[in-house]
């Protein structure tokens, strides 16, 4: 086994992860935050919120709620998901309808009206806490710019969003997702009710510049995103969870409009703390408040009508900790149960005589948390920080063969590595075409819990194998699909980006196409969400742990067709590759966290030089490669690495040739 050393510059970084010097802060940020220095060791400390944290945070935003003259639900979370309270004030609307802007989309989630306010609180909560680490600070409103049809949105000419589809992921019947015990906060990390929000009014809470949650609000009984990132909005929910972070803002220096993609600068709040109607510093109690301004509310599934203390990440609590077993010398960290004991040591796969070893998996594993390590991060600051990434291996039936991560990896990525790699070996297999053929179609709702039409999925099956020209597409293994290359298909654009052109044959066409419908990645998982919701609001038992081969309402959430490589559902942004005996598929790796294009090389170098190590294994043969097949005129896309991506060397175009 080759275990490469951390470069000096690496070295260099995690000394000084704890330094820094002081600016001036800006409007709404803890000037006890550090504004610069916490890159991924502070969160060695155990920082996490307090009972008397979130109580503030709580009593801050109803404040803020009551001088704008609007009820608001409210939610808290940590960092790895555990709901520590949820409030909901008098008056509040009880139930949300999931719409675009305009609402003139029809399909998928999109008018959805049965929605309990208290599972989009969460979902937003959720989602600014598992996309913010100490090198980056995110909320919804981020999340909304980074999953649209063009990049920035309403610029149509431009390519989808780097994150696109993300929101469908950290699913409540996600298989790797826990689930609350019915008593408090345990090891995470934790599902989502609905996935990763969009819709502003979920900003992330830090102490002491390490991040340690997230609040979400609604208050307008719509979930929805910003189309049009030209303007500047005055959002009531983003009011609200501005007020409620006071004492506890993200660092300026580290929030998302510090942070460009592409060349664009990303959004973090359209509102500041000086355009508060009320002084966060002059807020009620929450003694006061609870039981007159409003109440906490117990969510099924989620939380009980009380407060908690979170829990401080990078321990064995959290559920995220070092590795102490198989990964000496890179700074691994792993999953771990409430009993502290490993969820995914790496392990050999279930499919057969030329099944990946344990020992292949962890090398391959092992070479991605190094090369994670010596990669120049997208998304961090400052400038020059580490990759921090979450890895995935599964074998051909989907099992996980092998979890790790690295420093202060952002939470989302454990969920959508996995999903990566269970989606490029599906796609890669000769069973894709005869399962997808096989699953209960989407029953959409006409709003309440009529079905307003059926989706089958045996429409994409059709679809793709027209539109690539291959009538044995996904029926014969012959095409290795990488996410880039199935993301290509999955867009509403063909080739992505280019307003008026037809749709990929795993998209939604444009006008039927949302966030909130999306084609295949969400069909797949549609009726789950929609029996998850049920559950809810008290209707049906919860979904389980698989989030295909569900019925829809009118067959009452029964379960057929259920495809096992697939229990967390899909994902259809880049960062992942199938892994070949030859011209034998045996599994795949999937890599989220830094950058689509760090993720792409992570996933794609770790096979390879594994392989290398080893022998036996590797990267699909250059023929059998998404990359051969030009449907429409325009080559799909198999990996895309970063020009000169170390920071200890210069070396350039290290995927080429390979």
């Amino acid at each position: 086994m080759i275990w490469r050393a951390v470069s000096l510059a690496s070295l260099l970084l995690l000394l000084t992860a704890c330094g820094g010097g002081s600016s001036p802060a800006a409007a709404g940020v803890d000037p006890a935050t550090p504004p610069a220095g916490c890159i991924g060791n502070c969160a060695d400390t155990p920082t996490s919120l307090s009972v008397t944290d979130v109580e503030a945070v709580i009593a801050q935003a109803v404040a803020e709620a009551q001088a704008l003259g609007v009820d608001a639900t409210i939610a808290v979370v940590d960092r790895v998901g555990n709901v520590l309270g949820v409030f909901r004030m008098n008056g509040a609307a009880t139930t949300v309808t999931v719409r675009s802007p305009g609402g003139n989309v029809d399909g998928g989630l999109e008018g959805v009206n049965i929605v309990p306010d208290t599972l989009t609180a969460i979902a937003k909560a959720t989602t600014a806490a598992y996309l913010s680490t100490e090198g980056n600070a995110f909320g919804t409103r981020t999340a909304s710019q980074i999953v649209q049809d063009h990049f920035n949105p309403g610029d149509n000419m431009q390519p989808a969003g780097p994150l696109f589809g993300v929101q469908f992921s950290q699913l409540p019947c996600s298989d790797l997702a826990n689930r609350f015990d019915g008593v408090g906060p345990s090891a995470g990390p934790h599902r989502s009710p609905l996935g990763l929000a969009a819709d502003p009014g979920g900003l992330p809470l830090y102490k002491g510049g390490t991040p340690v949650g997230g609040v979400g609000v609604i208050s307008d009984a719509v979930y929805s995103f910003d189309s049009d990132i030209s303007d500047i909005d005055s959002d009531d929910d983003e009011l609200i969870a501005v007020a409620a972070t006071s004492g506890y803002a993200a660092p300026a220096n580290r929030r998302a409009n510090r942070i460009a993609v592409d060349g664009r600068s990303l959004r973090f709040s359209d509102v500041t703390a000086n355009d508060l109607r009320s002084d966060p510093n002059s807020a009620a109690s929450f003694a006061s408040i609870n039981g007159s301004a409003g109440n906490l509310v117990a969510v099924a599934g989620y939380s009980n009508a009380t407060i908690s203390a979170g829990l401080a990440f990078g321990r064995p609590a959290s559920g995220v900790r070092p590795d102490t077993l198989d990964f000496p010398g890179v700074d691994a960290y792993v999953l771990v149960d409430d009993a502290n004991v490993e969820r995914y040591r790496p392990i050999a796969g279930t499919d057969g005589v030329s099944a990946l070893t344990a020992v292949e998996v962890q090398a391959i594993l092992n070479e991605g948390v190094a090369t994670a390590n010596r990669m120049r991060a997208q998304i961090r600051q400052p400038s020059g920080s580490q990759a921090r990434v979450s890895i995935s291996i599964v074998d051909t039936n989907g099992v996980i063969l092998g979890i790790a991560r690295t420093r202060d990896a952002p939470v989302f990525g454990v969920d959508v590595s996995l999903q990566k790699a269970r989606t490029a070996a599906f796609f890669s297999s000769a069973t894709a075409a005869a399962a997808l053929n096989g699953v209960p179609d989407a029953a959409y709702l006409d709003g309440g819990l009529s079905v307003l039409r059926k989706e089958p999925l045996s429409q994409y099956v059709t679809a793709v194998q027209n539109f690539l020209s291959v009538p044995t597409a996904l029926a014969d293994g012959a095409v290795a699909f990488s996410d880039r290359a199935g993301g290509n298909l999955s867009r509403p654009y063909y080739p992505d980006g280019v307003s008026g052109n037809p749709e990929g044959p795993f998209s939604k066409p444009a006008g039927e196409w949302s966030p909130f419908s999306t084609g295949l990645q969400l069909d797949l998982v549609y009726n789950a969400i929609i029996q998850h919701v049920g559950f809810v609001a008290g209707l049906v038992p919860d979904v389980p742990q698989n989030c295909t081969g569900v019925d829809g309402v009118d067959n009452g959430f029964g379960a057929s067709g259920v495809i096992g490589q697939l229990a967390n559902g899909t994902q259809i942004f880049p960062g992942s590759v199938p892994i070949y005996r030859g011209a034998q598929l045996v599994g795949a790796i999937g890599v989220s966290g830094d950058g689509i294009d760090q993720d792409d090389m992570i996933a794609f170098l770790s096979v390879h030089q594994a392989g290398l190590q080893l022998g036996g294994f590797g990267n699909a043969q250059t023929s059998m490669r998404a990359d051969n097949l030009v449907p429409q005129g325009t080559r799909l896309r198999y990996v895309n690495c970063p020009v000169t991506p170390y920071i200890d060397s210069n070396e350039q175009r290290v995927c080429d040739g390979k």
